[in-house]
Parts: structure tokens; C-alpha cells; sequence
């Protein structure tokens, strides 16, 4: 860390850089008692936010509530890069074995149009979320990622991508972004850039505004399903919510619940933003149209330019302390900070001096096979989407729109996509899970290097294929 020049401001925690450039809300006030509702959500993320918004809209006389630990986007939602794209996580294969291929491609087109979506939703509904719709541009440093990144890009396109949707970019074009090093280049147009906590923070005061109760420091210490007449309950620190159906949107602090400990498990994800960038450098790195960027190495990052001229760059963090739970105060490992600065500033050498201002962390709800979900037990009243891992922004609307229509009993489109109703088997004990994923981060950290040392090879490094068969991936 002495190496790396920070900020005289420079801060590590404290949520986020986001909640930093907003300032954190006022909370709102807790549950007073018990109390009875058409529906109960449960996490003022995203996902909570997203089904409350299009419950409300589609039947402005339903009673909804959330019900919060912290604040609206204290979690994820408020932590996140910023990126909202049609990225998807889950093995495409497993949902066509189960429901056919064309419907994971449909699966896959919902994705892209859900980045319309929610660029129309913060028009519509005048949500400041700092939102250029600039797409998503991945490089790559070294022959073997350049192999891996034309694969990936022919492999998508037999899933729903069209040639237009995601292509190598011509290497005699000017390029988008002036990477140092980078050999190739991929470009989707579905993606945008945003800021997560003004997203957020703007979605929150629209559901209350429709008429939904959002209740904030209001702990949740059990959610019991309904049966032999009961309807599901939802059991606080200052009371009982009964509901006809009760939505469990709580992603990466789920293994904090009773029940679904084992259903995913957190893992951090780490966070840097720099000073404003002069000028000069923003001339020679260009980075002028919005875009989100990536790279194609195993530990990859993901980044972008911000509306006040930074650059915010993350990455998957370390796994947690043995039996710990999720990081709440949002600090980061100076190791993790090393990495994302060197990862920053092999990129952009013009940046090399400019300070880091703030870095965090979050934590992100992994499924074992990766696979997200949404889904409702009609007998029992409960339903629940999550597992995201790292496609949280743009999926999320996707499973509030979807939950919306299952709640109301509809047969749609989005309810017939393959990830409804999706199973996976929870994860290992600790502390087996804890020990895998040590073993893969340290499979994928050694075979990025391998690779970079054998920059002419173009193959990918065999312990990577080992790592990406290994359930901690």
C-alpha cells in the first residue's frame, strides 16, 4: 500500500464511493408492530425494489411493504461497478437441457431488452442515475486471452447474440478506449454505465411515492412459510408481517437467515475510484462514450469512467474469514487494493499518479452452479430470485418484473423463461466451501500469470480449466 498513491480524502469502507458522492439517506422509519399486507419483500436492493415498483404499478391497490436491516442499498445495490448489461452468469446448457435451447436464447434476448428497460424506467420516471447507455467494450492483454475472447464471443452467438450484438472490433478502427497493451477488443452495444446508489436511492423514493411502505432498521430474524391455513409471516425485531405472498430479496446476506443459509454463498467483491483525472490523460485514454469495460483474464476486472471524471475499477475479492459473515462496514484487503491499482494502472499508465481516493467491498450471492433464480411456491406463499454473482444490475429488473407477474398469477413470457423455478443444491459445510474457493481464486491468479509470461502461445492455462471445473469457481 505505500506504493500506491492515495488520496489526502482516501477512505477504506464506509460503504461505498457511491454513498461517499450522495451522502447516506436519512432512514426511514422502522416497522412499529405487526402488521398485514398483499405482499411482503423482504431487502431494499434491487431485486425488493424492482418487484415493489412493478407490483405497484401494474396494481396501484395493492398493500406492499420492504422491510429493511440498514437502508435502502446498503448491500449490493449501493456497492456495485456500475454496470448494467445483458451479462449472464448461469450455464446456458443446464437451462436448455431442461426447457429446450430457444428458450434460454429467449432468456438471453430478455436480458438486452432489460437494458431498455431500465434506461426507459429512469427517463420515465426522472431517476438522476448518471445512465449512458455507452455499451460494454472487453480487451484483451495477451494472445491467450485473445483466443478466449474470440471463443466466447462465437459461443454467445450461438446462444442469442447476433453478430451486431457482440463483435471483435475491427483492429483498424480508432479504438474506443486506448488500453496499454491490449492486442484485441470486443464490443457489445448492450450495456450502460451508471451510478449505483443514485439508481438506487432514486428507485427507493419512487416505490414510496406510488404508495409502498418501505420500513428501514427493521432486522429480520425469520421468514416462515404459510401452511394448514396460515399465510407465510415474516418475523422482526419489532414484529409480524403476515402477507399473502412474501418475497425473500436479501441475495448475498441470504446465509444470514435461518433456512437458506446453504442456498448461496457470499463472496466479496472489491472496489477502487480514483481522483478526478485531469484533461490531458482523459485525451490520450479517449473512454468518451459511456462505455463499461472489461477484461477477459481468469480474476477479471470491470470498470468505468464516471460522470465526475474518475475512474472506478473492481474485482473479485478475497473469500471471507472461515465462518465469517458478510463484511458490513465495507472494508477491503490492502492486497485486494494492490491488485485493483496495479490492474488500474497496467491499463493506463497516465494514471499511475493519480491517488486513490476510496475502496470498498460488497459481497455478492454465488449459487453452486452459478446459476440464478426466480421463484415462487404457491403453496407455502413465498418467493425469492437471487444468485446472480456478478450480473446483479440489469438481472435483478428482470426477476422484479418476472416476481410481479408471478404474484399475480399471470402466464408470460418472462414467467416461462428456464430460470424460473430454477433448483441448484446448496453449498458445502464450512469449512470445505471456505477451502475450495481459496483454491480456485489461487488456480485462476497463477494461470492469468502463466498466461501473461507466455504472451505468444494464445492457449488458456490448463489449471484454469481446472478451476472453472471446480464448484468454488
Amino acid at each position: 500500500m505505500r506504493s500506491i498513491p492515495r488520496s489526502s480524502r482516501f477512505a477504506n469502507g464506509g460503504i461505498s464511493y457511491w454513498f461517499r458522492d450522495i451522502g447516506v439517506p436519512e432512514r426511514r422509519a422502522p416497522l412499529a408492530g405487526d402488521a398485514d399486507y398483499d405482499v411482503c419483500v423482504v431487502g431494499a436492493g434491487y431485486t425488493g425494489l424492482w418487484t415493489a415498483y412493478y407490483l405497484k404499478r401494474e396494481r396501484p391497490e395493492l398493500r406492499v411493504c420492504v422491510l429493511e436491516r440498514e437502508f435502502a442499498g446498503f448491500g449490493a445495490s449501493g456497492r456495485n461497478g456500475g454496470w448494467l448489461s445483458a451479462e449472464f452468469s448461469g450455464s446456458r446448457e443446464d437451462y436448455a437441457r431442461s426447457h429446450g435451447k430457444g428458450s434460454m436464447v429467449a432468456l438471453q434476448r430478455a436480458l438486452m431488452n432489460t437494458v431498455d428497460e431500465v434506461v426507459s424506467v429512469t427517463e420515465r420516471e426522472e431517476i438522476d442515475a448518471d445512465l449512458i447507455k455507452g455499451g460494454m467494450y472487453l480487451v484483451a492483454d495477451n494472445e491467450a486471452q485473445r483466443e478466449r475472447l474470440q471463443g466466447h464471443i462465437e459461443y454467445l452467438q450461438e446462444w442469442g447474440y447476433w453478430p451486431d450484438d457482440f463483435h471483435m472490433v475491427d483492429p483498424s478502427e480508432e479504438p474506443r478506449i486506448a488500453v496499454h497493451g491490449a492486442v484485441a477488443a470486443g464490443y457489445s452495444p448492450h450495456a450502460a454505465r451508471l451510478h449505483p446508489a443514485k439508481l438506487v436511492v432514486g428507485l427507493a423514493a419512487k416505490v414510496v411515492e406510488l404508495g409502498v411502505d418501505v420500513f428501514e432498521d427493521t432486522p429480520v430474524v425469520e421468514i416462515r412459510p404459510g401452511e394448514k391455513g396460515e399465510r407465510p409471516a415474516v418475523v422482526t425485531e419489532h414484529g409480524t408481517v403476515r402477507a399473502d405472498h412474501v418475497v425473500r430479496a436479501t441475495e448475498g446476506f441470504t446465509s444470514t437467515l435461518r433456512g437458506p443459509r446453504r442456498q448461496w454463498r457470499h463472496t466479496h467483491s472489491s472496489m477502487i475510484v480514483t481522483e478526478p483525472i485531469s484533461d490531458e490523460s482523459w485525451e490520450r485514454i479517449g473512454w468518451e462514450g459511456g462505455e463499461v469495460l472489461g477484461d477477459t483474464a481468469h480474476s477479471s476486472i470491470y470498470s468505468q469512467r464516471t460522470a465526475d471524471g474518475r475512474i472506478a475499477i473492481g474485482g473479485r475479492g478475497a473469500p471471507q474469514r472461515l465462518g465469517s459473515a458478510p463484511a458490513e462496514e465495507g472494508l477491503t484487503q490492502p492486497h485486494a487494493i494492490a491488485e485493483l491499482w496495479r490492474a488500474l494502472t497496467r491499463m493506463f499508465p497516465d494514471v499511475a499518479d493519480v491517488p486513490i481516493e476510496h475502496a470498498w467491498a460488497g459481497v455478492l450471492g454465488v449459487p453452486k452452479d452459478w446459476s440464478p433464480t426466480v421463484r415462487l411456491d404457491s403453496e407455502t406463499g413465498l418467493a425469492w430470485a437471487g444468485g446472480y454473482s456478478h450480473s446483479g444490475v440489469s438481472t435483478s429488473n428482470l426477476a422484479g418484473r418476472t416476481l410481479r407477474d408471478l404474484i399475480l398469477g399471470r402466464s408470460t413470457e418472462l414467467t416461462r423463461l428456464p430460470w424460473v423455478g430454477h433448483e441448484t443444491r446448496g453449498w458445502e459445510p464450512e469449512p470445505l466451501r471456505w477451502v475450495g474457493t481459496k483454491v480456485v481464486r489461487g488456480l485462476y491468479r497463477t494461470a492469468d500469470r502463466r498466461e501473461s509470461r507466455t504472451a505468444g502461445k494464445g492457449h488458456t492455462s490448463r489449471l484454469a480449466d481446472i478451476a472453472t471445473r471446480m464448484p468454488g469457481r
